[in-house]
């Protein structure tokens, strides 16, 4: 319980009426009579509008620089607020956790994440991964004294060193490196440099495809010259299998990453001492969030890898595409935040699509780049796919979410594509599975 009458790190004056709470939050909506609520300030508005709100969800207080019922009011003349005071609690409750594992990549990273958690038994942030986001996640799970494992993506310079700051990670991980948030970081090596800053301070790993760019640091994965390899990685449409330390391990429906994330899992459970075979099962039985190449089999095999997309992620996913049997379709949309090398870089994935699929669809901005049926918006992208889609047939859907777009913009856009594949799974199941 998060008690706000204990010692707090931060100066602060506690409402008597301020009650202990299981997690915080720093939106308002999932405020409740367990669930505190942190009024921090946001880009169009700040959270101290919303406080009221909070209190009549019954939230058992809130940390806010307002004198107002259950309260726990941070004074506004220090310049702290409620975001650092909710920084500096963080810093002081990851304190207690027994190991702290921090993961970033252009690819990979959430996948990653939730086979590390399963091998080392450990907590794990959620998809949503701001820094409020993760100070709440060190607060409510680093008195638990469990090992935590914190995804840490970025898109600017500095933001990095920013999370470092709060996560303090003791064990730093780079699963790749490749062309993301271009707009903001340049190049690939502004990537590699902006992402290397997770292994400052820290027991470094850094996946196969990213380790050129941290020579001397110990890598993972498969292949010649790995410090911490997998051997006999076998791929196939059902499952990948391979051995690490003399364990066989088995992964259902699993790509090349998955595969890497595992040997990264099991190398942190090799270094923290975890018996390798429990780790080993637990990875058999790990389900990625939606969207990050979840295979959905049946008439026609959907794989929905739509949740986000960059050149390095898609590529990785049409080689995955090209090991199925049956006709293969490419169904890929924009990719966000490349800058002005985006349409080259669209051109590059599309010519790979036309070279490792049978049938390949593109939509939006870079259509025409993309896919030999090129389509302005999703709505005339659907009507052709789930017409030509058949028994046997292998969908590969892939593309950038759009995140702070409306449902229209993302449509005419050609992002967020999940929608294509909840239309091709509600067509299969029309049909029977």
């Amino acid at each position: 319980m998060l008690d706000p009458h204990g010692s707090l790190p931060f100066p602060a004056t506690v409402h008597p009426e301020a009650r202990p709470a299981t997690r915080l939050t720093w939106d308002s909506r999932e405020a409740g009579p367990d669930v505190a609520f942190v009024a921090l300030p946001g880009e169009k508005m700040h959270g101290n509008r919303f406080v009221e709100a909070a209190l009549a969800a019954g939230a058992p207080f809130v940390l806010t620089d307002l004198d107002v019922e259950r309260a726990v009011r941070v004074p506004r003349h220090e310049g702290t607020g409620a975001r650092e005071a909710l920084f500096a609690w963080a810093r002081h409750e990851r304190a207690n956790s027994s190991l702290v594992v921090g993961i970033t990549g252009s690819v990979g990273k959430t996948t990653a994440k939730s086979y590390a958690a399963a091998a080392l038994k450990a907590h794990f942030m959620p998809v949503y991964n701001t820094l409020p986001a993760i100070a709440c996640f060190l607060i409510e799970f680093g008195r638990s004294g469990a090992p935590l494992v914190v995804e840490m993506g970025i898109d600017r310079a500095g933001e990095m060193a920013e999370l470092v700051g709060l996560v303090r990670p003791d064990v730093g991980v780079v699963t790749s490196v490749g062309e993301a948030h271009l707009e903001q970081l340049g190049s690939v090596e502004g990537v590699a440099r902006e992402k290397g800053g997770i292994l400052l301070g820290s027991r470094g790993l850094v996946g196969a495809q990213a380790a050129p760019f941290y020579p001397g640091v110990d890598t993972y994965g498969f292949g010649e010259g790995v410090t911490f390899a997998g051997q006999g990685l076998d791929l196939t449409p059902e499952r990948a299998t391979f051995t690490f330390s003399g364990i066989h391990v088995t992964l259902p429906h699993a790509s090349h990453v998955q595969a890497e994330a595992a040997v990264l899992a099991l190398t942190l459970a090799l270094e923290a001492r975890v018996p390798l075979d429990e780790a080993a099962a637990r990875l058999g039985q790990v389900q990625v969030p939606g969207g990050r190449y979840r295979v959905h089999p049946g008439r026609f095999t959907v794989i929905d890898d739509a949740y986000n997309a960059s050149p390095l992620a898609v590529k990785a996913a049409l080689d995955a595409l090209s090991g199925f049997p049956g006709r293969r379709i490419s169904v890929l949309g924009r990719m966000l935040e490349l800058g002005e090398a985006e349409r080259e870089l669209h051109a590059e994935v599309g010519t790979q699509a036309r070279a490792q699929a049978d049938l390949t669809y593109g939509v939006g901005a870079f259509a025409p780049e993309l896919g030999e049926r090129a389509y302005a918006t999703v709505p005339d992208l659907l009507a052709d796919l789930l017409a030509e889609v058949r028994d046997g047939d292998v969908v590969l859907v892939k593309a950038s979410r759009g995140i702070s777009w409306t449902p229209e913009q993302r449509a005419q856009e050609g992002v967020g594509l999940d929608t294509v594949v909840a239309s091709l799974l509600e067509k299969r199941s029309a049909v029977g599975t």
